[in-house]
């Protein structure tokens, strides 16, 4: 599977988030900069966040971005399909390929899109934050 740059960006930003106390609005230019992202890129990719309702933008002196919901109600498919769009089988013109050969092929790759997605919608950001230490063993 291939991520764009503006997902691995998001998810870098969401992280980051979701380790910031709950509720404290984080910078764009903070961001930005402790993730080593271009910030204007960035601020694209954040507004994409808050129009699907991961982040709540906060305007003013104090203000940036936070987590709308908690780490682990926000899915990895989430965060893609906000940046990236809805996951999908599309194929280019398959004249070259017979046609039984172009639905069989098309009914696989459906397939396994939707195993992605279901993998992805299982998987939340807070399963991505490294173990707090200190915390006892489960």
């Amino acid at each position: 599977m291939r991520m764009s740059r503006a997902a691995v960006y998001a998810i870098g930003a969401v992280l980051q988030l979701a380790e910031a106390p709950a509720g404290v609005p984080i910078p764009c230019s903070q961001l930005a900069k402790t993730g080593e992202m271009p910030e204007r890129f960035l601020l694209q990719v954040l507004r994409n966040l808050v129009n699907h309702g991961i982040l709540k933008s906060t305007r003013g002196v104090d203000g940036g971005y936070s987590l709308l919901r908690p780490a682990g109600e926000v899915t990895l498919l989430q965060v893609l399909e906000a940046t990236d769009g809805p996951m999908s089988t599309e194929l280019p013109p398959l004249e070259c390929i017979p046609q039984l050969a172009r639905q069989e092929l098309h009914l696989k790759l459906q397939e396994i899109t939707a195993s992605t997605s279901q993998s992805l919608s299982e998987l939340d950001i807070a399963q991505l934050l490294p173990a707090q230490t200190g915390s006892p063993a489960s």
